[in-house]
Order: structure tokens, then C-alpha cells, then sequence
């Protein structure tokens, strides 16, 4: 099969409109080279031997030295056998005839066929794979070092077209957040954050970037890496594919790829227990529609309900309203007609927040909200509050600058909802702050800086956000 320049053999998920697409040209060069690739040819045992483990074939000769297996070999590229091991009983050796000298390597079985990383159903394909590997590399070592050195990722005309109607639609809705010093000023006589003066600094520059999920793949058939547009060689695991938007590439050119994954809705399979920035990147939203729906069904109608967020309603309700959000997205009913007790809609929203693969405050952050709670200058506390904001994911941030300024006016109804800072804290605290190690002990030790970390957030959200 000839190489083709057709960009289908790519097998890329991104798309634009038509008038827009330039394909890019494919390199054949590799592609050229796995065809030369010496063929497997199995040297087969003469006689049938009662100690060949079921899993091998033919090409199982026992026992024999080094020397044997290669004058078996007979300097015939591509020649394999196994055999076992002189030094190891127990242990078999794939001896390999490459390149005018045999290799030996230790090969293993624990349902499927390996040397190294890679698996395969059976020795051949095993052995096909490795010649075509070693001889890519042989014949093209320096070519493939410098095949990430002119990159043909930012240039293609769907990536940058598709980077720029994301950028463009995020930027319309999205609040950057202040950088802002807390000072005390003795002629302001209001309450602490209300006596701060605010010093501009320049604004933290962000996007909503998105590093790739990239996962081992096997393709079916040739592709070629889009961001080296270089093939990519083997027989299987030849390279692999973000799970959110599909793009292909190279193992080792995905270290280069930068963080712009805009996730496809398709491959997004559910809404809770998804990554925040996944979801809001595949729904072009600013923040999670589960966050935006569920507050403003709560401000519709249950800002006076009494214990709001401390009541719990019906789990079987609250994972009814999962599942509608999982299925229907942002048509999922959750309107009174649906569910009439606020607290399920409510309790849809803790669960949500605490089910995020992710805390929205992210574990790496944890022990930096932990120590900031522990300081005891009050406005000392703050400002290291505020810098460990400024540090979150901007999805991560708008969530929580939304749902603080939410929490901030239900505290407003506190004569009928019985809800202040505090026991908002207290529900929330575990919720949004979740420590990197899953510890019971370690949770409950920050139960209180948790809650005062929410608690603060709430009373000061108009200058900490």
C-alpha cells in the first residue's frame, strides 16, 4: 500500500468549516520504512517437546545455549525461536536474528505475550512489531530525534481556527480575576475587607487551557501524528489519543503538544464526576451548566428555605437529577414540576462539587488554603487566601467565584434560611477542599481551617474575587 498524503488516514477528530480546512501533508518517509521492515520467520522445532508451555508454538526448542539457537538462526533476518533458559529454569528467551547478530530477550507471559511495555496476543506479532521497530530506529535514528523540531500542530488550519472561536466565545463571558493587597486604613470605619484598600495590579492573564488526556492507542490501519505529521510506526500501541478530543500523536510528541484540548461533546460520556475544565471546554460554557442551572433554580425559589444545604433531601431524588443531568445535559428538568423540595436540587449541587475528579479547590492548592486559614492576622489571612485564588484554574475560579457570590446572598435570607458564613462553611468546607492523600485522619484534622476558608471567602467574596 502506498503512503497517501489524504488527510483521512489521520484519523483526526478536529474539524472546521470547509472554506477554512487546509489538510496537511502527510510525511512518508517512516511509512516507507515499516514496509522494509524485515519479515518474521519462525524456525520451527524438529521434534515435538513434552516441556513446551501451551502458550508457545513449533518455535519452542526447550533447552539449548545461546551458541544453538544461533547457528538454528542461520543469519536469516527477521529468524526467530525461543528457548529456555540454561541459567534460569523456568524462564524462556526469545532469540531474534537482527541486523547480523541475535538478540536475546526475556520473555514473559501473563496472558498475553511481552518483553517490554507493549502486549501482544501472540509471539509472530510480537516479533513483527519489534523488527519493525528496530528497524526504524536503526535506519532513522537521527531523522526521528529531529522529527519534532518543525512541528506542523500550530500551523494546521482547524487547530488555530478552533483555538480562536474557543478563546473568542470564553473571553465574552468570563471574569478575570483582581489581583488586590489588603491594607488597613484607620479613616475607613466599616468591617475588615470593607476598610481594605485595594491596590491595581496587573490582572492575571488566563485562559481556559486544557492539557491533553492522552491515553496508549492501537490504530487500526496507517496514521500519522498531527502534531509532527510524521507515520507512526509498530504494529501495535504505535502512539496515543487524547480520550477528550481525539488528537493523535506520538508518544514522545505529546510531551510537546501544548495545553489547548477542546474536548468533543461525543467522547464526554457523562456530566457529573467529569473534570471541570473538561466539561466547560466541551460545552464552550464559562462554568459547569450543573453549577449555573441548580443556583438559579435555588434562587428562584428556595433562598427562604429553612437549613438550606444542611437539609438533606431524598438520595434516590438527588440521584435522579444525576442522572438527568448525565443524559440530557443542560435540557435536564429540574424545574418545581420535577422535583417540588428545594433540597434536592441542592444536595444535586454538593453532590456534584464533591464527586469532581478534581476538588474546584484542587489538590495541589489544599495545603496552601489549609496554612492561610491558620495564620492568625486577619488581613495577613486574607491575602494569602487571595493568593492561592489567583492560582486555581480559571474554570476552577469562576466555579468558585460564582457559587461564593451565591452563598454571599443566601446568607442575606439568614432570619428565614437559618444559614450564615459559618454553617455554610461547615457544609461546604468538605465539599470544595479535599486533602491530595484520601486520609480520615488528615480530613478531619482540617475539618475547621476548611470551614473557615469557605466561611471567609463567603463574608469577603466582593474583594477576594
Amino acid at each position: 500500500m502506498a503512503a497517501s498524503s489524504n488527510s483521512s488516514l489521520s484519523g483526526s477528530s478536529l474539524s472546521s468549516d470547509p472554506e477554512d480546512y487546509q489538510p496537511p501533508i502527510w510525511k512518508s518517509y517512516l511509512y516507507q520504512l515499516q514496509q522494509e521492515a524485515p519479515r518474521p520467520k519462525r524456525i520451527t522445532c524438529p521434534q515435538e517437546m513434552e516441556s513446551r508451555p501451551k502458550y508457545y508454538g513449533r518455535e519452542f526448542h526447550g533447552i539449548i545455549s545461546r551458541e544453538y539457537a544461533d547457528e538454528l538462526l542461520a543469519a536469516v533476518e527477521g529468524a526467530y525461536l525461543i528457548r529456555g533458559s540454561q541459567r534460569q529454569p523456568g524462564t524462556h528467551t526469545l532469540a531474534l536474528r537482527f541486523g547480523h547478530q541475535t538478540l536475546n530477550y526475556r520473555l514473559f507471559y501473563d496472558g498475553k505475550h511481552f518483553v517490554g511495555e507493549k502486549r501482544f496476543e501472540s509471539v509472530h506479532d510480537l516479533v513483527t512489531d519489534a523488527l519493525i521497530t528496530l528497524y526504524i530506529e536503526t535506519k532513522a535514528a537521527e531523522y526521528i530525534a529531529k522529527m519534532t523540531t518543525n512541528p506542523i500542530y500550530e500551523h494546521l488550519g482547524y487547530t488555530s481556527l478552533l483555538k480562536d472561536k474557543m478563546v473568542h466565545r470564553l473571553s465574552r463571558g468570563r471574569t478575570e480575576p483582581r489581583r488586590v493587597t489588603f491594607q488597613k486604613d484607620d479613616k475607613i470605619s466599616s468591617p475588615l475587607v470593607r476598610r481594605s484598600a485595594l491596590k491595581d495590579t496587573p490582572e492575571k492573564q488566563c485562559s481556559y487551557e486544557k492539557i491533553h488526556n492522552f491515553k496508549v492507542h492501537t490504530f487500526r490501519g496507517p496514521h500519522w501524528c498531527e502534531y509532527c505529521a510524521n507515520f507512526m510506526w509498530g504494529l501495535i500501541a504505535q502512539g496515543v489519543r487524547c480520550s477528550d478530543c481525539g488528537l493523535n500523536v506520538h508518544k514522545q510528541c505529546s510531551k510537546l503538544v501544548p495545553s489547548d484540548c477542546q474536548p468533543d461533546l461525543r467522547r464526554i460520556k457523562k456530566v457529573f464526576s467529569c473534570d471541570l475544565t473538561t466539561l466547560v471546554k466541551a460545552h464552550n460554557t464559562t462554568r459547569p451548566m450543573v453549577v449555573d442551572m441548580c443556583i438559579r433554580e435555588i434562587e428562584l425559589r428556595g433562598m427562604k428555605s429553612e437549613g438550606l444545604y444542611r437539609v438533606s433531601g431524598f438520595s434516590e431524588h438527588i440521584e435522579d437529577v444525576r442522572l438527568a443531568f448525565d443524559r440530557d445535559g443542560e435540557k435536564a428538568d429540574i424545574s418545581a414540576n420535577s422535583y417540588a423540595d428545594i433540597n434536592i436540587i441542592a444536595g444535586a449541587l454538593k453532590l456534584y462539587l464533591r464527586d469532581l475528579p478534581i476538588p474546584v479547590i484542587t489538590f495541589d492548592l489544599y495545603s496552601k488554603f489549609i496554612q492561610a486559614a491558620k495564620i492568625p492576622n486577619a488581613e495577613s489571612r486574607l491575602e494569602a487566601i487571595h493568593e492561592g485564588l489567583l492560582q486555581l484554574p480559571p474554570a476552577h475560579y469562576e466555579t468558585l467565584r460564582y457559587l461564593m457570590a451565591h452563598l454571599k446572598r443566601v446568607t442575606m435570607f439568614e432570619k428565614d434560611n437559618l444559614m450564615n458564613s459559618e454553617n455554610l462553611g461547615i457544609v461546604f468546607g468538605p465539599t470544595l477542599m479535599q486533602p491530595p492523600e484520601q486520609n480520615a485522619l488528615t480530613t478531619l484534622n482540617d475539618m475547621r481551617q476548611q470551614k473557615l476558608v469557605v466561611q471567609l471567602m463567603i463574608e469577603h467574596e466582593d474583594v477576594l474575587f
